[in-house]
Formats: structure tokens, sequence, C-alpha cells
């Protein structure tokens, strides 16, 4: 469907793409993935058009349409929900000459040829578009796909404009999903979503009828909806079929054959120089003397593919806890008229491993704020236990940095004397190399803000950790890092995230935060989702 040809763009002495060439099929599941920086968003900008290369070219039949959601920045206002995901049917009248054109273009076609086979696909598809325009089977798609991203029917007549970012943002993708277009391109897609919403996504993206590019630091998300995997390291692109899991397999395999080939041509050439150096000066052998270095000249070495350094960090050792670290009882707590809590009881208890979840609005992180003794309770008891000291992490902490110091020093601002606490070490798992620690707070993105707070909060010793969203704009590799020093801290710690890939390996309990109440379980997320769809189902 699509071809990139020998892309290679070049920024000043930088080749961020080199040479690279890959082909989409028209039901490829293609997650796109590899350090930040590397060029993902660069190359779903190439293929929308919007980056000029320095040589190579992107061959795309003028037939094939690309719906692509980019992180943020999106706001709809001046029309009720319903109305703004209608207008994701305006291009309907294009889609008669979209089949007109594909099907004039199959007579000139092999029947053999598999992109034949494709254009078929698609023209069938067009014609099901086609007739989901029909006005009931349009409402029913609209009030489908809305819901399932998590709008409620109430929200339909609701001015979009009335819509925080966040929801936004979901907005964008229904519209998108709607659409229909030939590829998705969907840049972080869970970002803004909660749980429920993205577990009703990923089984839509499955069932789409088109191809998907999609980046996301989600490996669950990623294993679950991708069957090709291409990852850009250094300039070139390594394209893996399977999903995330088959790829990190593929990978380490392809490096560990990349090293023993390297490692057997380094013994060659240590037996080739050590039958030189012997009989160098022998008369009788200088004819096979002089083939051999010849050969030495002439050999192509095995490289093997350089590798992102592993960074390590700990959170400080915990001072010692009481076994009651908090406790709310007929715990209340409103906005106005809207009732968050109407009497939770909850209890929390050393070396528990709790993920907050719920549908967005429901109330997770007021219950994160209210545990970490940043927001007023309305009513009932808020009791912590006599040696409880609270490490939190929420997202607008990043407004509270000092604009006038580097990133560095922010972080060192509270790093104890007598702590052994390494600033650079965690600011490196947080991705900031070592030349953007010396960056201004100031100049800063809200997403390196948010990272630079994630890093102030694990240097401060705490034995009752509260990360609200702590994976937001880290990579897959920072998460491990992160996840790591979370499983070797001996403490408490309460995680508010939609990332069951993080999660599981690190909570021992769930608690799911309804507008009707609450409840705490003793699973992690996986089967938590599991279990939810099985009273659905019920």
């Amino acid at each position: 469907m699509i071809v990139l040809q020998d892309l290679r763009l070049v920024f000043g002495e930088r080749a961020l793409f080199d040479d690279i060439s890959g082909t989409i099929g028209a039901r490829d599941r293609i997650g796109l993935v590899g350090a930040n920086g590397a060029g993902k968003s660069t190359l779903i900008k190439t293929l929308l058009g919007e980056v000029e290369l320095t040589a190579g070219e992107v061959i795309k039949p003028g037939y094939v349409s690309l719906g692509y959601l980019p992180q943020d920045g999106i706001e709809a206002k001046g029309k009720t929900l319903y109305a703004e995901a209608e207008t994701a049917f305006a291009d309907a009248l294009e889609l008669q000459t979209k089949i007109d054109e594909a099907s004039e273009k199959m007579y000139e076609m092999d029947p053999e040829d598999e992109a034949y086979y494709e254009i078929i696909d698609q023209i069938g598809e067009w014609e099901q578009q086609l007739e989901d325009h029909e006005p009931a089977k349009m409402r029913s798609r609209i009030e489908r796909v809305l819901t399932g991203l998590g709008f409620s029917h109430d929200d339909m007549e609701r001015d979009t404009g009335e819509f925080s970012g966040g929801w936004q943002m979901r907005i964008a993708l229904g519209k998108l999903l709607l659409q229909t277009p030939s590829l998705l391109l969907l840049d972080e897609p869970t970002n803004h979503l909660d749980i429920i919403s993205q577990n009703w996504l990923e089984k839509y993206l499955i069932g789409y009828h088109g191809a998907l590019m999609v980046i996301s630091h989600d490996k669950a998300f990623l294993n679950a909806i991708t069957n090709k995997i291409w990852e850009i390291k250094f300039g070139d692109l390594y394209i893996t079929k399977g999903n995330y899991t088959a790829y990190e397999k593929a990978a380490a395999e392809r490096i560990a054959t990349q090293r023993k080939k390297a490692d057997n041509q380094d013994k060659e050439i240590a037996r080739q120089k050590e039958f030189i150096n012997r009989f160098r000066g022998n008369q009788k052998k200088a004819g096979m003397v002089q083939s051999r270095l010849k050969a030495l000249d002439k050999i192509d070495r095995v490289e093997v593919e350089r590798e992102e350094k592993k960074i390590f960090f700990r959170f400080p050792p915990p001072p010692p806890a009481s076994q009651k670290v908090v406790e709310v009882t007929g715990m209340k707590k409103s906005y106005g008229d809207i009732h968050v809590f109407t009497g939770l009881d909850l209890r929390i208890d050393k070396g528990d491993r709790i993920a907050v979840v719920g549908v967005n609005g429901a109330g997770k992180s007021t219950l994160a704020r209210i545990l970490a003794n940043q927001e007023p309770i309305d009513g009932g008891e808020r009791e912590y236990g006599v040696k409880t000291v609270i490490g939190y992490f929420a997202q607008q902490q990043a407004e509270e940095l000092d604009p006038e110091k580097t990133v560095l020093e922010e972080v060192e601002s509270v790093v104890s004397e007598d702590s052994d606490q390494n600033p650079r070490a965690a600011l490196g798992a947080l991705l900031f190399r070592k030349e953007d620690q010396h960056k201004s707070v100031s100049v800063l993105s809200g997403g390196e803000r948010n990272r630079v707070a994630l890093a102030k909060m694990l240097m401060q010793p705490a034995n009752f950790i509260i990360l609200d969203e702590p994976t937001n704009h880290l990579d897959i590799r920072s998460k491990s890092v992160l996840q790591d020093a979370i499983n070797e801290f001996d403490g408490t710690v309460i995680l508010v995230s939609h990332d069951r890939d993080f999660l599981d390996p690190v909570v021992n309990k769930v608690l799911e935060v309804r507008p009707d109440g609450s409840r705490m379980l003793t699973c992690n997320v996986s089967e938590y989702i599991a279990r939810i769809e099985q009273e659905a189902g019920a």
C-alpha cells in the first residue's frame, strides 16, 4: 500500500534516517518504537508529507487516506459532541470517487500481484463505509465509538468546548476512528484514556479494517494490537514480525548473533595475525604471508549494534513504618454539587502495593491527593500511622519548579547532605541526557517538567509513596527502571495509572474507584480487567 524507499534525513552531522526502507500493507498493525529522539514522530510526519527528506521517497497511491492523532494540542468547540462527531463523515462523497479511481487502476494491474488483491479489499471497505453512512447506522456508530471512549449519553448534547484537554483528545480519536482512513497513525493514543476505555480501544483496533501505525510506550497495548514492530535505532530501521514481546526476543537474538559472529571473526583475525607474525621472515612462506595480509585488508568487519546504556537507580531507604499507614472512615468529598465520595472506608497497611483504577472523573487523583494529605475532606475521618512519612508525585507539582535553576540544580536542591542518592542517575533514567541536565527549567516542555518533578520526589526518603500517573512521558526503558526501583522499595506504594504492563509486576491489590462506590480486590490489573469483563457478560 505504502512504500518507504531509501529514506535519508540528515540534520548537521547526524543522520536521523540512514537509507531506511519498508512497506506498509493494507492490514499491517505496526508498533513504531525507539528511544526518545530516535525519529518516531518524524517518521509519521514524513508519511504525512510534512518533512523534506534529504534523499529517498514515500510512494503512496492516491486512493490511500491517512488519519493522524498527535499526542496533544487538539481542541474542538462550538458544536455539540454528537454534531462534532458527525463531521467525521463530511468527506463521504469522496468515497465513491475513490472507489471509481481504484476500480480503474485495477484494469492496469496484474491479477497475480498482491497489490491487486489489496485494492479489492480496499474497495470493499469503502463500499461498506458508504453503506454505514445511512442515518440509522451513522448514529449507531457514533454512539458506539463515543461511549466506548468513555463519554456518557448525557454528554452527546454538551458543547465540545466544555471538555478538558484529555477529553478533547478522546473527541479527536473518536472522529478519527469514525473516518476509517486507510492508515491510522496514532501517537501515544492511550495517554488520555482510563483502563476501561483503553481496553475498549484495543478491541476496536484489533477489528479495524485498515492499517495501523502506533507509537506507544505501553507494552501490553502493543502486544494486543500489533503484528509488526518497526524499531528506529541510531538511524537504522529494524522490522520484526509479531508483537512487542516477539520483537524483544528477536532483537536480543539478533544482537547475540552479531556478537557471536564478531567474536568468531576476532578469533580468526587473531589466528591469521599469529600465522603472519610467525612466518613473516620465512622465505618459503612469503607468498602465503602476503596472501593473508591482503585478505585481512579486505575483510568486512562484523558490526554489533550499539545498545543504550542501562541506567540504575533506587529510592532512598524508607524510614521505619507502623503497620497502619493511613485509614479513612466515612470520608466525604464534594466539589460544589459534584459528590466525589459519599462515605468511603479505606485502610492501607504497611507493604500494600495498590493500583488505583477507574473511569476518568471517578475521583482517582482526588483520592491520591487526600491520601497524600494535600486535599481537605468534607466529612469523616482521615488518620495516619504514627510513623507514616509521605512521598507524593502529582503532575501539577511541575508548576512549582524554580525556573531560574537548571534541571540538575532543581533536583539536587532536595537531596540531603547525608544521602547517597544520585540525582544524575535518576535524571538519566527519566530521559535527561548529560547535556539536558544543565538546561534551564524555564525552557522545558510540560512533559520534561513532569519528569523533573518526579526525579525530585524520588530523592526524598519516605515509607508511603503515592504516584499519580508517573509513567506519562516515559519510554519503555525508563518505565522498566522505575518498575525495578518500586520492586526494590521496602515500603508502601499507591499508583494511579492506566498502564497495566507497568502495574502488573509491582502491585498486589487493585482499588477500583467508581462514582457509585469503591472496592478493593486482591489481584493485579490484568486479572481485574478479566474480572470486570466476566461481570459485564454475566
